[in-house]
């Protein structure tokens, strides 16, 4: 299932925002529709604020009406709760085929699945390693690459990792 995009412009009041807030606010929504949270961004693109939520479900996927439902729920309790202190776009979608992974879970989830992983520095002389995930533990994600070599790459090290679409 490809990507969904929702955006919503809002203002919010004198707080300063709190993603660990906006988490508390988006998880019942998502729990009532049986979604969850995949990744929050809340980040400055150039003079403008993006709040972009990421939001999952195991099975079937996530649809358009999905991303619709969420972002005007979402938009109106974050309005109410004046948890943003300016004005701000609420983008809501899918994360996507080639879903960026960032937490451990993810890693867990996807264990036996193609990804992509960047490295900040090189490791065993490259910094990019694609090949199947085969595990998480502790603070290290491992890889089978070609070959059937495993490689260890410490959480700390990784700059992006993915899955690695295959059609």
């Amino acid at each position: 299932m490809g990507k969904c995009f929702c955006p919503l412009f809002l203002f919010g009041g004198s707080m300063v925002a709190d993603n660990d807030r906006i988490r508390e606010l988006v998880d019942p929504i998502l729990a009532s529709r049986g979604l969850s949270l995949w990744d929050l961004e809340f980040q400055k693109h150039g003079p403008k604020w993006l709040l972009r939520i990421y939001i999952d479900r195991e099975e079937p996927g996530v649809t358009l009406s999905d991303c619709e439902a969420v972002s005007r729920d979402l938009g109106a309790i974050l309005d109410v709760e004046d948890v943003i202190p300016h004005a701000y776009t609420l983008e809501v979608s899918s994360p996507g085929l080639d879903r960026a992974l960032s937490k451990p879970e993810h890693f867990v989830r996807f264990a036996g699945w193609r990804v992509k992983i960047k490295t900040y520095q090189p490791m065993e002389g490259q910094k990019v390693f694609i090949g199947k995930l085969t595990g998480f533990s502790g603070n290290t994600v491992s890889i089978e690459v070609d070959g059937g070599k495993i490689i260890a790459l410490p959480i700390p090290d990784i700059a992006k990792a993915s899955l690695e679409v295959e059609f």
